[in-house]
């Protein structure tokens, strides 16, 4: 341990965008949890209802709405999509790495019309737009990669005069909520089918997708249910079946369960939504502004109105060593702060998930200006 950093260091230094930083709390309840039962049993089953009942409230869904749980993460979600949800064509709004990954989905479809994929360039952000002969929209409420933030708009309902589909059903509304479901107070009444990961916000291992599905998108995944072939993995009406029973359709990683419902609960003990999106926005505002006031940095979203409350990047002046800070903080124990990959850009990305406490924020900020002039050219 370096002496200079000794006294300023985070007491925890887990600040990955997902994985992300695991409560103690959450690891006393894996030593106590089900191990070694059937997933289908009582055990395992009563976990999985804790799981959906919690998110119902914490999230306040409307009547009529659904919680769904399954295995592959937002990836397999990502396939799902093109064969449970899009009838004919979709349009994808395209903001970055993970946003992009989802629009190839359909892109590979021999089933599906050629979707409308909108792009810009990362670091801005770019919407959805009704157009005739639509009909699923698709969207990021928060790019992972790039710490872009969406507004979120229903455009079923607004589209439906102009993009109504053969079958005259209004076109959905789908957003991926994977790193930003709760870190932010949003009405899920905006949109048809809301998912995520369970290792970002909720503190757990990757593996397990959560999703929220309204009366119009479960009465459209029943309808291609029984008009398509869909793999029994990537099926959305086996998964919503399981669901309705407590279980998932493959075995899931009872520790991964056990980590989100601990989480769950924690979240609905301070406050619910409201207080876990107050501590996001606390620890996302201290870097924010950090950086607005720093002669070396500076966000990487211009526009404030769009910066993830969530998952914040922070760009650098090609003077700064960011990679030699890196490995000088992970020396230290303070991790994951890394650019995403494929951006190329002298930058941090930094987790502001509501389990990382603000004060190791302001922490992590100290040990980065201490660094900085031994990492910084003249």
């Amino acid at each position: 341990m370096d002496n200079f950093l000794e006294k300023i260091l985070p007491r925890d230094g887990r600040f990955g965008s997902g994985p992300s930083k695991i409560r103690p709390e959450q690891m006393q309840a894996i030593a106590a949890a089900p191990f070694g039962t059937s997933h289908r049993k009582p055990p395992v089953k009563g976990l999985v209802e804790d799981i959906r009942s919690g998110l119902t409230d914490l999230f306040q869904l409307p009547a009529g709405y659904e919680v769904l749980i399954g295995n592959g993460g937002a990836s397999a979600l990502w396939d799902a999509v093109a064969f449970n949800l899009v009838e004919k064509r979709a349009q994808y709004a395209v903001m970055g790495e993970f946003s992009g990954k989802a629009a190839h989905a359909a892109q590979n479809a021999p089933w599906l019309e050629t979707p409308e994929v909108r792009t810009t360039a990362p670091g801005t952000l770019i919407t959805n737009e009704a157009t005739a002969g639509i009909d699923t929209y698709l969207y990021a409420h928060n790019e992972t990669s790039t710490g872009v933030y969406s507004p979120l708009r229903r455009y079923g309902d607004s589209a439906a005069g102009a993009g109504t589909t053969g079958g005259g059903d209004a076109p959905l509304t789908i957003v991926d909520g994977t790193s930003i479901g709760g870190g932010y107070v949003f009405p899920a009444s905006e949109v048809d089918f809301y998912y995520f990961s369970t290792q970002k916000c909720f503190g757990a291992e990757g593996g397990l997708w959560v999703a929220f599905a309204s009366p119009a998108a479960v009465a459209r995944i029943e309808k291609i249910a029984k008009e398509r072939w869909i793999p029994d993995f990537l099926n959305l009406q086996i998964a919503l079946e399981n669901s309705r029973k407590n279980q998932t359709y493959n075995t899931p990683a009872i520790g991964t369960l056990t980590l989100l419902s601990s989480q769950i609960k924690w979240m609905l003990e301070i406050g619910g939504m409201e207080a876990t999106a107050a501590r996001s926005r606390a620890n996302s505002q201290a870097v924010y502004e950090w950086a607005e006031q720093h002669p070396l940095a500076t966000p990487f979203v211009k526009d404030p109105a769009y910066r993830s409350p969530v998952v914040t990047t922070v760009d650098f002046v090609e003077e700064v060593d960011t990679k030699g800070i890196l490995q000088r903080l992970r020396e230290n124990g303070v991790l994951d702060i890394d650019s995403y990959r494929s951006l190329g850009r002298n930058q941090f990305r930094i987790g502001a998930f509501p389990a990382i406490d603000t004060e190791d924020i302001v922490k992590l900020l100290q040990c980065i200006d201490a660094c900085l002039p031994l990492y910084t050219k003249a």
